[in-house]
C-alpha cells in the first residue's frame, strides 16, 4: 500500500514527497481508522482523502458546505483525468441523476455533496446499498457550536454515518480549538478516532496590523506595491464594499464588489471573473472566499476587525494556497469592537455561547495590540506553544520601540477617577484634548482638574495608549454599562506611581514598512519567463474554459522559469508535473520556453 499511495502522488499529482503527516493520515484511513485532521488552509488537506479514495476500490464521498470549493476541487481532479463529480443545490435535476447514474455504473472515484443533500432520505436510501471506501468530511468545524462557523444541517450527518456504519470517517478542518475538536468527535461520532494536528503557522504569510486610521490611503500604497497580484479586501458592511471598490477603481485598480445582497447570477460572475484573473481585486464581505481555492491570491486584507482569530486565521489562509509568499493586512479599531459586541449582544443565544464569543473576540483585540510576535499568539490560541518569534510577522520584523509611559498612563488615568459620569475612550481622548466636542460640556467634564492635560498629543496617539493600557489591565472596559473606562487594581497602582508603565507608538499610516529578509520559498526565477508562462496558461485555460490555475498552478510556473527544462523528461522533474498534465500540457509549455529563450539570446 505504501507504494501505491506514494505512486498516485507521484505519477497522478506530480509530487516527489507528502508532506508534514500526509502519509500518516492517508495509511490510517487506509487501515480503516477514522481520524480528526486540524490542518491550516494550503497545508495539503485535500490530498489526505483524494489519494485514500484512489487507492481504494469504489467511491468516496466527501462533504463540503462549499459549492465554489467543490466546483473547484472537481474541476483540478477532471484535469488530473480523474473520475469525480459533485452534488448541490446549484444542479438541475437531470444533472443530478446524471451523476447518480455514473455511482450505478461504477465509473466515479470521488463524489462531493453539500450536507443538506447528503441527508435527505433519498439519498440515504441511495448510498447505504453502496460500499464506500471513505467518507471526508471537509470544514469540519461547523458542526461544532464552538466553531466560528456552526451550520445546523452539519449536526444531521449523523444520519450519514449511521447510513455507512462500516466506512472509515476523515473529518478535516483548518481551524478549530481544543473545545472544538472535541465536540466535532462527539458530534460527528467519529469511533476512537486518531487526531493530527499539524503547525498552525503559515510560515509563507507575512503578517501586518495597523491602526484603522486613513484605511483607504493605506490600501492604495499597499496596492502599489503588490500591482499585477490577486487579492481579497474583507469589509464588515456591504456599502463598504461598494465604496471602496469604486474607490480603488477610480484609482487606476481592477476591482470588483461582491455582498451577499447581489442576485445569483451577479455573485457567479464576479467569482468566475476573479477565478479566471479577469479581475485583480476583490472587496468582498465573508459571504465571499469560502471554498476559494484560487492558488495565486498574494494578499489578503482585512478593513475591518473580524470577529475571531478562527475567522481571521482562515480569511488569510486563502492567500499563498500555493506556497509562495503573501501578505496579510489587518486594521483595527475599537468601533469594530463595539459592533461585535452589539451584535452578540443582540442575538438569541444562550448566555454560556454569548460569552464564548465575548472572549474569542477579546482575543481578536489582545492579537491587534500585541508588542511581542504575533503568530505565537495566533499558535498559542490553537493549543500550541513556542517562545521564539517567528520571523515573518510586523513585530518580529520590525519591533516597536517603547517609552517610559507613566507620566502619560497617570495624566489618562487622573481624568477617569475626576469623572463622575460614564465616559468610553472616545470621549476620555477628546476631554483630555479640550476639543470642542458638546457632550464634554453638557458633561461638564471641562471643569475637571485633568481637562486639556494631554492637548499637544494627537488624537490617534491618545487612542492608541489608551488600547495599550486596556490591553495591560490598568482600565477595563464595562461593557454592560455603556462601555464605559473604569480603573482596575493594577491602574490604582500605576496612578499612585507605584507600577512604571511601557507604552509603544503607533505605526504612522503610509510609513515605509520593514519587509522581511528570508530565503524565499521557491527558487529565483526569471521574471519575464514567468510572465510568457503565465500569458501561455491563460490562453489554455480560456480555451478550456478553467481558471488558470486548474492547468498550473504560480509555483509551478516559476519552477519552469527557473529550470527551464527543454524535453519531457526534464519537464516532468518539475514539482505538481504528473503523468496525464505532462502529457496535456507539456509541450506546449516547453515551447513557450524554447521561443523566450531563442528571443533572449
Amino acid at each position: 500500500m505504501r507504494e501505491k499511495i506514494h505512486q498516485i502522488l507521484q505519477h497522478t499529482f506530480g509530487y516527489a514527497a507528502f508532506r508534514d503527516q500526509q502519509e500518516a493520515i492517508i495509511k490510517h484511513i487506509l487501515a480503516g481508522g477514522d481520524s480528526l485532521v486540524v490542518m491550516p488552509t494550503g497545508g495539503g488537506k485535500s490530498l489526505c482523502f483524494q489519494i485514500p479514495a484512489l487507492a481504494s476500490p469504489g467511491l468516496s464521498i466527501v462533504i463540503s458546505p462549499l459549492i465554489a470549493l467543490m466546483q473547484d476541487q472537481v474541476q483540478a481532479l477532471q484535469a488530473h483525468n480523474i473520475e469525480a463529480a459533485f452534488v448541490n443545490s446549484t444542479q438541475s435535476r437531470t444533472e443530478k441523476y446524471e451523476v447518480l447514474n455514473k455511482i450505478e455504473s461504477g465509473k466515479l472515484k470521488l463524489l462531493y455533496i453539500s450536507p443538506e443533500k447528503a441527508v435527505t432520505r433519498s439519498f440515504l436510501n441511495f448510498i447505504s446499498k453502496k460500499k464506500i471506501s471513505v467518507l471526508g468530511i471537509d470544514e469540519a468545524h461547523c458542526v461544532s457550536i464552538w466553531g466560528n462557523d456552526f451550520r445546523p444541517e452539519y449536526a444531521a450527518l449523523s444520519a450519514l454515518r449511521k447510513a455507512l456504519p462500516n466506512t472509515p470517517c476523515m473529518a478535516l478542518t483548518a481551524t478549530a480549538d481544543k473545545a472544538t475538536q472535541a465536540d466535532i468527535v462527539r458530534q460527528l461520532h467519529l469511533n476512537n478516532p486518531k487526531i493530527f494536528i499539524s503547525s498552525f503557522e503559515r510560515k509563507n504569510i507575512h503578517l501586518h496590523v495597523r491602526p484603522g486610521q486613513k484605511r483607504a490611503q493605506q490600501i492604495v500604497q499597499f496596492l502599489d506595491q503588490h500591482r499585477s497580484q490577486a487579492g481579497i479586501i474583507y469589509c464588515l458592511s456591504r456599502k463598504s464594499t461598494m465604496r471602496l471598490s469604486e474607490q480603488l477603481r477610480t484609482k487606476g485598480f481592477n476591482a470588483a464588489h461582491y455582498h451577499a445582497q447581489l442576485d445569483v447570477s451577479e455573485k457567479k460572475s464576479v467569482q468566475d471573473a476573479f477565478q479566471k484573473d479577469e479581475i485583480q481585486i476583490i472587496c468582498a464581505t465573508i459571504a465571499f472566499g469560502m471554498g476559494i481555492d484560487k492558488s495565486n491570491i498574494r494578499w489578503v486584507i482585512h478593513y475591518n476587525l473580524p470577529k475571531n482569530i478562527e475567522s481571521y486565521y482562515q480569511e488569510i489562509g486563502r492567500a499563498g494556497r500555493d506556497g509562495t509568499q503573501a501578505d496579510a493586512l489587518l486594521f483595527y479599531s475599537y468601533q469594530d469592537v463595539s459592533v461585535f459586541r452589539r451584535f452578540i449582544a443582540e442575538s438569541e443565544a444562550n448566555d454560556q455561547f454569548k460569552n464564548v464569543q465575548l472572549q474569542k473576540l477579546d482575543r481578536l483585540w489582545e492579537f491587534s495590540q500585541a508588542t511581542h510576535c504575533r503568530t505565537n499568539l495566533i499558535l498559542n490560541y490553537f493549543g500550541e506553544y513556542r517562545s521564539e518569534g517567528c520571523g515573518h510577522c510586523d513585530v518580529c520584523i520590525d519591533p516597536p520601540q517603547q517609552f517610559d509611559g507613566s507620566q502619560l498612563t497617570r495624566i489618562a488615568l487622573k481624568l477617569c477617577l475626576e469623572s463622575k459620569v460614564k465616559i468610553g475612550i472616545g470621549l476620555i481622548v477628546d476631554a483630555l484634548r479640550a476639543s470642542g466636542r458638546k457632550e464634554i460640556f453638557e458633561l461638564h467634564l471641562n471643569d475637571l482638574p485633568s481637562y486639556g492635560a494631554g492637548r499637544t498629543i494627537a488624537r490617534n496617539k491618545w487612542i492608541h495608549y489608551i488600547t495599550q493600557m486596556i490591553n495591560q489591565g490598568l482600565l477595563e472596559i464595562d461593557y454592560m454599562d455603556r462601555s464605559s473606562l473604569k480603573i482596575t487594581s493594577l491602574g490604582n497602582d500605576a496612578l499612585s506611581g507605584t507600577r512604571k508603565v511601557w507604552l509603544t507608538e503607533p505605526k504612522i499610516p503610509g510609513q515605509k514598512q520593514t519587509r522581511l529578509k528570508i530565503a524565499p520559498t521557491s527558487t529565483t526565477f526569471d521574471q519575464e519567463l514567468f510572465d510568457s508562462l503565465r500569458t501561455c496558461r491563460k490562453e489554455i485555460a480560456d480555451a478550456a474554459q478553467v481558471p488558470a490555475y486548474i492547468v498550473f498552478a504560480d509555483k509551478v510556473l516559476e519552477q519552469m522559469a527557473a529550470q527551464k527544462p527543454t524535453d519531457l523528461k526534464a519537464m516532468y522533474q518539475i514539482s505538481g508535473v504528473g503523468d496525464f498534465k505532462l502529457k496535456k500540457y507539456g509541450r506546449q509549455f516547453l515551447q513557450c520556453i524554447a521561443e523566450f529563450e531563442s528571443s533572449s539570446s
